[in-house]
């Protein structure tokens, strides 16, 4: 067993750190005085501190478990915020993307648009023209369809006064217009 003398001079050894342990609180005995403390009462508060103290590093090693536990937890949910945190980002930048992509697409999409656009104007006023030129050409036929029945009306009018006048003269010539016309 320990002496208290012993003990009290191993506590100021600097390498002995470490605390008093519950058993050691047991074991530990006092020198005899003259009027000193009675055994058993020291014994017995000996035993009682020891049984507390015993208690209190029980529960400090629970507490320390638990501040451990506690700390595995507070890391693990940091690596998840932290993972969170990444994924939010990523989810962020993939909607920027996506956003940017989608204003690119819709861009094209109108410039495609309008160049079909272009190209639907430029063919109906290419056809536009086309039916122009073909007004102008069926104008064109029907003045000339007109200027030769005109032609027509003339040749014919001008055959009928030519019969007309045929028909106002006698039919036989007089002899006298034949030897003159054979002379």
């Amino acid at each position: 067993m320990l002496q208290f003398n012993q003990r009290a001079e191993t506590t100021t050894d600097p390498e002995r750190a470490l605390p008093i342990t519950p058993l050691e609180m047991r074991q530990t005995t006092f020198a005899q005085g003259w009027r000193g403390y009675s055994q058993e009462a020291v014994r017995a508060f000996l035993a009682e501190a020891s049984e507390s103290y015993e208690l209190a590093l029980r529960e400090n090693e629970r507490l320390r478990q638990d501040v451990e536990r506690l700390q595995t937890s507070i890391r693990q949910y940091q690596d998840l915020e932290n993972g969170l945190k990444g994924t939010l980002v990523h989810a962020q930048k993939v909607a920027d993307d996506v956003r940017a992509s989608a204003k690119l697409d819709a861009e094209r999409l109108v410039r495609e648009a309008q160049g079909r656009a272009e190209l639907l104007m430029m063919a109906a006023q290419n056809r536009l023209e086309d039916a122009q030129r073909e007004i102008d050409g069926l104008r064109l036929r029907r003045r000339e369809a007109e200027a030769n029945v005109e032609s027509i009306i003339s040749s014919l009018h001008s055959t009928l006064e030519f019969i007309r006048d045929q028909q106002r003269e006698p039919r036989v010539a007089p002899l006298r217009t034949l030897v003159e016309a054979a002379g």
